[in-house]
């Protein structure tokens, strides 16, 4: 290594303070700075001495760390290493880093640009705090004030089994137990291996108990390099080729279907919106029955959920229950009147920009608990970062290559890791599911960036090239004879909407195929269609007449329907004169009963029956009120009783109870008397089988025991005890104690000494 050579001037930073570089620098730049070092829901500083303050906090430190690749960290470990004997120099670090000039001086520009390193006189050093923040990605050890090259001296001093030895623990964590080794003294005395790499200061006390490789020594050890692989070039994405036409159409047709479906079940849900959990999750049962609509499965629905409510689609709103439920939102409705290509761009947009991690739903977490969708706990600050730089690697490769098929992925986790090493370890499965999802939206195709996707990510307007990539709408169907209509392409938003009310999906694709049955039949006319209205619509968007089969279907259906209806009513009032139910209809003051007439003598009403009968009385009418099977119901009002409150105990009861207060005492201490006296000097322990053994003896004898017993807080007592029978492990037996019969459990019995044979 080369001496420091004398600093340079940045952007007229010069030699002065870290404090003074913040003030000569433009508002804009303190701007940006603040918004990748600073925590925005902090008040901003007052003056350039604060902003200096901050930038040494932990947490401002760690967001700047997060901004860096792995050839910028690699630099800042080295100038960590390094500062350990001085000020370090440009030249110094190019030296000692595996990189090209040009990457180390860019990768030095950046971290005076992010205030991680500052210039003095004497060359670069690390702002203070960074040391303790960083965590050395090159396992450097600090260094001991000796150069790489005197190292590699003293390395070459050492025996063969020594070096091996060294090279041993530098490969490993750097450090290791020295044993029995000396530690002071000199080479000529050193007798084993570790002893000569201890007296050459190869090996240095570390951690307590520990020896350690120092930095300089590593370095030699890694031919003059920090790192024992280049830094400076990122890791390589396998690829192969694909047609650039063939992605663009595939992706296209992604695009056309996510936005199909989105409304299909955003519609879905303005009909049956499905009532949030208490977190404001969807239920597993309402996702599933969502699937069934949109006819994929559960995962690709969640998705679908997702990617609508980040688009502003759907929001909870209160049902009539006063439930939140999920519910489209107005600008669901704006949203469909909008062309086909900035609808999608809407939801592409949406899901660039989420925070929300769709491929969670249906995990478990650390309970064990599946994962909702729409569960708030779902989100992921570097999702939209993730999602971004995924897509950025793809548009990076070249015209006509795509990700090759089972290692492109897992090449793109290994670029964006080296983009941001310091990442939380779920960066990969994000990036994974970021492909998944962007094939998903339209994005991607065969593992390739669609040119539209390319125009998007730079903010520029994917209509001129998506819009020529998208099938165009009809209006028209091709009704068969087997009752199927097949729709040549997308239909119209009217047109798909009444087909839907009239017939079902039977599948999807290019060209969707419906099918008419009595019950889609039926279903357009509870929603109002009259038969007329029903052929009437066949004959606009059928292009070839109308098959004689479905219109009798039709016919059939309309010819049934209605027959028999159902309504709602609280009650009902039934005569058999048809005069007295036509004066009570018709009371003046019966227009707030809600009767109405279904039968020449039958009424119903709308009102519950213990607020009609009030009201019939007050109208002059005496009803009689029928139970539920038709027979006469009698209302008698309960006779109340109330039990009077005890004001106090006589005498004569507080005696007996202390008269038995005190016999319970007095056959207590009686049976600890009979207890000391029958008490064997010395019980052997039992086991439980012993136990149960000696009380069925007991039993069949009628003999009294003295048990010892453990109860269930661990307090050994004695018992003198009639036992009555042993059965699943319990001794029902008297005990003379309480003078009761009780329940002892024969495992917590520990001795058994008959009471007429104990000494």
């Amino acid at each position: 290594m080369g001496t420091s050579s004398a600093p340079r001037s940045v952007e007229g930073r010069g030699h002065r303070s870290l404090a003074d570089q913040f003030r000569s620098w433009p508002d804009d730049r303190l701007v940006g700075l603040l918004r990748e070092r600073s925590d925005l829901s902090t008040p901003a500083p007052a003056d350039s001495s604060q902003l200096a303050s901050r930038a040494a906090t932990r947490s401002s430190l760690n967001r700047a760390l997060d901004l860096l690749t792995r050839l910028e960290l690699s630099v800042l470990d080295a100038l960590v290493a390094l500062s350990s004997t001085g000020h370090t120099s440009e030249a110094e670090l190019v030296d000692i880093l595996d990189a090209d000039r040009a990457a180390v001086e860019g990768a030095c520009h950046r971290l005076l640009d992010l205030a991680l390193a500052w210039e003095s006189a004497a060359g670069l050093r690390p702002l203070t705090g960074v040391p303790d923040a960083l965590g050395s990605l090159s396992d450097l050890h600090p260094m001991t004030g000796r150069t790489p090259d005197r190292a590699a001296e003293l390395i070459g001093q050492v025996s063969p089994a020594a070096r091996a030895m060294l090279e041993h623990v530098e490969t490993g964590s750097g450090e290791a137990d020295a044993g029995s080794a000396r530690h002071q003294i000199v080479p000529a005395d050193a007798d084993t291996p570790a002893e000569e790499l201890l007296s050459r200061g190869l090996l240095v006390p570390g951690r307590p108990g520990l020896v350690q490789i120092p930095g300089e020594v590593q370095i030699a050890l890694r031919g003059g390099h920090t790192t024992r692989e280049r830094v400076d070039v990122p890791p390589g994405v396998a690829t192969s080729e694909r047609a650039a036409d063939l992605v663009d159409h595939t992706a296209a047709g992604a695009a056309f279907d996510v936005v199909r479906r989105v409304e299909l079940l955003v519609d879905h849900w303005g009909t049956a919106p499905p009532v949030a959990l208490r977190t404001g999750a969807v239920a597993a049962r309402d996702l599933k029955a969502t699937a069934d609509v949109v006819q994929l499965d559960e995962a690709a629905t969640a998705f679908l959920v997702e990617l609508a409510a980040a688009a502003g689609l759907v929001a909870t709103w209160p049902d009539t229950d006063g439930n939140p439920a999920w519910t489209p939102t107005d600008a669901f409705d704006s949203w469909c009147e909008e062309p086909a290509v900035q609808r999608w761009r809407r939801l592409a947009t949406a899901w660039l920009e989420t925070e929300r991690l769709p491929y969670l739903v249906g995990t478990r977490d650390d309970a064990g608990k599946a994962r909702n969708s729409l569960d708030p706990e779902l989100t992921s600050r570097i999702a939209p970062e993730t999602r971004a730089m995924t897509l950025a690697v793809l548009a990076e490769l070249p015209a006509g290559e795509v990700l090759a098929t089972g290692t492109g992925p897992a090449s793109v986790v290994a670029r964006v890791s080296w983009q941001r090493p310091r990442r939380p370890p779920s960066r990969a499965p994000q990036v994974v599911a970021a492909l998944e999802e962007a094939a998903q939206v339209g994005l991607v195709a065969l593992g390739g960036l669609a040119s539209y996707a390319a125009a998007i990510l730079i903010g520029d307007d994917p209509a001129p090239l998506l819009t020529p990539l998208l099938p165009g709408e009809v209006d028209e169907v091709l009704i068969q004879a087997d009752l199927t209509a097949v729709a040549p392409g997308p239909l119209t938003r009217e047109r798909a909407r009444d087909l839907h009310l009239l017939a079902d999906v039977e599948s999807r694709g290019q060209a969707t195929v419906y099918r008419f049955t009595a019950s889609s039949v039926r279903r357009a006319f509870d929603a109002g269609w009259a038969a007329h209205e029903v052929h009437a619509f066949l004959d606009a968007v059928s292009r070839t007449p109308v098959p004689q089969p479905l219109s009798y279907l039709v016919d059939d259906a309309a010819r049934t329907f209605g027959t028999v209806r159902v309504g709602h009513a609280e009650a009902f009032l039934r005569a058999d004169d048809e005069t007295a139910l036509a004066e009570v209809l018709h009371h003046p003051r019966a227009a707030s009963l809600g009767l109405r007439r279904i039968a020449p003598t039958v009424l119903v009403s709308t009102m519950p029956l213990d607020v009609l009968l009030p009201r019939l009385r007050e109208l002059g009418v005496s009803p009689l009120v029928e139970s539920i099977d038709g027979t006469v119901h009698v209302a008698r009002p309960d006779r109340l009783r109330a039990r009077p409150h005890r004001r106090g105990t006589s005498r004569r009861t507080e005696d007996a109870r202390l008269e038995a207060r005190l016999s319970q005492v007095v056959t207590a201490i009686r049976s600890g008397d009979r207890v000391a006296r029958t008490r064997a000097p010395m019980s052997q322990e039992l086991t439980p089988i012993g136990s149960l053994a000696a009380l069925r003896e007991a039993v069949e004898a009628g003999r009294t025991v003295l048990i010892a017993y453990v109860d269930n807080h661990g307090v050994s007592s004695e018992r003198i005890v009639d036992p009555m029978r042993v059965d699943g492990g319990w001794l029902t037996a008297r005990d003379h104690r309480a003078d009761d019969v009780r329940q002892f459990a024969v495992h917590r019995i520990r001795t058994v000494n008959p009471v007429d044979t104990a000494p």
